[in-house]
């Protein structure tokens, strides 16, 4: 696994963000949950990859993030961590799906997503 399977992008201000993507590239947002815009990017069956727009937090205010699938966070991030990553959040859980936020030891922030259902 590993596979990047979305983005995020975070903003002090999503909600201009979300209405220039949708007006300059045709993003479809939904509704938000937890200040997070799901986006589709593109039509179902083209080449592509969806995400979302968040409100950034204080330490990671602005920037783009990808999210790769894996089986087990607590596998991956002890891996990580031995090779020198950070660990910037803890897993989270949510209703399917845990998530977690590392940095690779030259400085670059990535989520790991591990669904519940397998």
């Amino acid at each position: 696994m590993g596979r990047v399977i979305s983005f995020e992008m975070s903003s002090q201000n999503p909600e201009l963000a979300v209405a220039f993507y949708s007006k300059v590239f045709g993003w479809e947002a939904a509704d938000p949950n937890w200040e997070y815009w799901p986006v589709e990017t593109g039509k179902e069956g083209k080449q592509g990859i969806d995400g979302g727009i968040s409100k950034g937090p204080a330490d990671y205010p602005h920037g783009t993030r990808i999210i790769l699938e894996v089986e087990s966070i607590d596998d991956i991030v002890e891996k990580a961590k031995e090779l020198g990553a950070q660990v910037v959040r803890e897993k989270m859980e949510f209703d399917h799906f845990y998530l977690a936020y590392i940095v690779d030891p030259v400085g670059i922030c990535f989520g790991l997503k591990e669904n519940k259902v397998k």
